[in-house]
């Protein structure tokens, strides 16, 4: 098809969905004279744009941001501001209200943002007196098609009469949320692709997003969004409840315009810079530095795994086999301020996410890519599905899952749970014997569950360890009355070159007590 004729859709596509939001007045009149009126804007809508957008070639926006917003610096674009009396959606009487991104610095590509009201969607055009421009000077009037980076939403989470940020959409796919007294950390996406194949990475984007104007008793916040790439499109559809552990239902119906192989489905997106189980040579004061510190899944069969998380010396991937997936997620299970002292990141109150699958995802595998980072300004690591058949021209996939933000992580499972992972050579503290390069002492602190119950009698929980490659040459564990659990050591040899996946749970006679600790190893 030719790029005119991809013109000439498109902008039917968006004629289409303007019509019903040019004249309210009008609608209703037609009615009044017997003309049935347009059907409430719906999911099934952006579905149909979606799909008639993967019918055609893609064709990257060709956008230049007028002078000078096409080169703010950082500090720049941080100047502009929502003024917080133009706040959208309290027309409604409901409980949130929606601020706008301004484009600019990263956020070149503009997108449309809409307000359903009465089921009629209307596109809000931008009005330079929704910003505060702080030190910034634009001298030149800005176009009313301007549109805008993103937008957030504000909800009471924590006081009754403070509207605290709830979920904002920023930049490609990526979004992120709150529940009560958590501060931002991990990020989610609506899609991923191509994290760890052999091309390059690619990024879909939401080009356009519909919000249902709330009603005075409204509990959830309901989103549209319509997501592209030269991949794919499709059509989102997001409901937020706000709430301790705010919680995200997500449908997502998938167009491929092309064969997707390394695709990563509910993907996201954390920082690791280092943890106790992986200390970086730096005099920071701060013993902990990271968003999340491990990977949690719980399997289709049940068993729940623990991976903690780490700034490798050079990309690493690790694939988790499965069916049916019951749920994973990046944690941050460490929420102890004395670990990271840091009064301003607060990385102690920062969520996890966790995804539920919503029905059946069939065959694939949980993948973790794990990237080197020189410091905390830089997310390393990626988390999602990856279905074991790829997405194919003419499909249309559907996928539904759950994500919740995640404070207390202890509920999730009723067993024992990682608390720690440690490295050090295996010999006997203060011993001057030299190191052996190929041999690691592995130590992890399981607590939780019913282990307390066995610190009266030690003898009767096993350690249960393997390791894909190599030696184990020594194993202990003993009861560690600082965390009312047990601690365990694994000693593994390797040969140079050697790398395995060490796993190990604990158990009294066939009962499995805790979840399974995984951890990769490598001698260089």
């Amino acid at each position: 098809m030719t790029n005119l004729s991809r013109r000439i859709l498109l902008q039917s596509l968006l004629a289409a969905t303007a019509l019903p939001a040019l004249n309210r007045q009008s609608w209703a009149q037609q009615q009044q004279n017997g003309v049935p009126a347009p059907s409430p804007f719906r999911h099934e809508d952006v579905g149909r744009r979606a799909r008639e957008l993967a019918a055609v070639p893609y064709e990257a926006p060709n956008v230049q941001l007028p002078e000078p917003l096409n080169r703010l610096s950082f500090d720049d674009y941080r100047d502009i501001r929502f003024r917080p009396d133009k706040a959208l959606l309290g027309s409604g009487n409901g409980p949130f209200r929606m601020q706008l991104f301004h484009p600019g610095f990263l956020y070149q590509q503009p997108v449309t943002v809409n307000v359903i009201r009465d089921g009629v969607p209307t596109p809000i055009p931008y009005q330079r007196e929704l910003f505060d421009y702080g030190r910034n000077k634009i001298e030149r009037p800005l176009p009313v098609n301007l549109g805008f980076a993103g937008f957030r939403l504000h909800y009471p989470l924590n006081n009754p009469k403070v509207f605290d940020e709830l979920i904002a959409f920023l930049g490609a796919s990526y979004f992120r949320f709150l529940g009560a007294n958590q501060k931002y950390g991990l990020s989610a996406r609506g899609l991923a692709i191509n994290v760890e194949g052999g091309e390059a990475e690619e990024f879909p984007h939401f080009r356009e997003f519909w919000i249902e104007m709330p009603k005075p008793n409204d509990e959830r916040a309901i989103i549209y969004a319509l997501l592209d790439s030269p991949s794919v499109a499709g059509a989102y559809r997001f409901e937020v409840y706000p709430s301790k552990e705010t919680t995200l239902d997500v449908t997502a119906t998938l167009f491929p315009r092309q064969p997707i192989a390394n695709v990563g489905v509910a993907p996201l997106t954390s920082m690791f810079f280092e943890g106790e189980n992986d200390r970086k040579p730096t005099d920071d004061y701060r013993l902990e530095i990271h968003d999340s510190d491990g990977l949690l899944i719980q399997s289709g069969a049940g068993e729940w795994i623990w991976r903690p998380l780490r700034n490798p010396a050079r990309k690493t991937i690790s694939s988790f086999s499965d069916k049916n997936p019951r749920g994973f997620g990046l944690m941050q299970r460490d929420r102890v301020f004395e670990n990271y002292q840091d009064i301003e990141a607060y990385y102690h109150q920062r969520p996890g996410y966790w995804v539920e699958p919503i029905g059946q995802w069939g065959e694939g595998w949980v993948e973790l890519v794990e990237l080197p980072t020189p410091d905390e300004t830089h997310d390393n690591i990626v988390a999602y599905w990856q279905p074991n058949r790829p997405f194919e021209p003419g499909q249309e996939v559907v996928l539904s899952y759950r994500l919740r933000a995640l404070s207390a992580i202890g509920a999730m499972h009723t067993g024992g749970k990682v608390i720690n992972t440690f490295q050090t050579p295996p010999r006997a503290s203060g011993s001057n014997a030299p190191s052996d390069q190929g041999h690691r002492r592995f130590i992890i602190d399981f607590a939780g569950g019913n282990l307390a119950y066995y610190l009266g009698a030690p003898e009767q929980v096993q350690l249960v360890p393997s390791t894909s490659t190599g030696q184990i040459t020594n194993t202990f564990i003993m009861p560690n009355s600082h965390t009312n659990g047990f601690r365990a050591a694994i000693d593994v040899k390797l040969e140079p070159g050697q790398s395995t996946d060490l796993r190990a749970f604990l158990r009294a006679g066939n009962k499995a007590l805790t979840e399974t600790w995984t951890y990769p190893w490598a001698v260089e």
